[in-house]
């Protein structure tokens, strides 16, 4: 899965913080459920509107920045 395609940045939306597409959830508040051991269905439930595809972008978004020297772009 890209990532790429779920999670973007725009100045317009929460100052520029990567976000879930068409949504106002930044992927690090997904991350941060994540790094509480909160499962992908219970993201889901909470956020309504969200699948558990998008879950799995926040992981690979947050792999990618793991693995680079530089920030989103």
């Amino acid at each position: 899965m890209n990532w790429k395609n779920r999670i973007v940045c725009d100045p317009q939306i929460l100052g520029g913080k990567p976000c879930l597409v068409g949504t106002r959830i930044p992927a690090a508040l997904v991350l941060g459920y994540l790094a509480v051991g909160t499962s992908n269905h219970e993201i889901v439930q909470q956020f309504p509107g969200l699948e558990v595809d998008d879950v799995l972008a926040c992981l690979g978004f947050a792999r990618d920045l793991a693995e680079s020297n530089s920030t989103f772009s």
